[in-house]
């Protein structure tokens, strides 16, 4: 933690600047949103914003002073999510049909 003034201001002029670049990074993702491209800018734009929830949990969440091991937690925490999506799809597109409602 920040024990002096000199420490703090160091801190915030940290956190101005990240404002910024998030700040820039909407607007480049609204820009993105009207070029002409083949096929969608779904995945730029989903770039930037990745880009962006990492740089808010590394600076506003601290987590850029973490040990390794809260890493590894996000880790599986992702693979978790990425795997309730696909059994969510998987659900969808094969649904369990009862025998009663047949």
């Amino acid at each position: 933690m920040a024990d002096t003034p000199e420490e703090i201001q160091k801190h915030l002029k940290l956190y101005w600047k990240v404002g910024y670049v998030l700040l820039f990074c909407t607007v480049l993702t609204v820009g993105v949103t009207y070029i002409p491209v083949i096929g969608d800018n779904i995945w730029l734009g989903l770039g930037i914003a990745a880009f962006k929830a990492g740089l808010v949990a590394l600076i506003f969440m601290h987590l850029n002073s973490e040990k390794p091991m809260i890493y590894k937690v996000l880790v599986y925490t992702v693979f978790f999510a990425i795997g309730m999506m696909f059994l969510t799809l998987l659900a969808m597109y094969d649904p369990i049909i009862s025998p009663f409602n047949r």
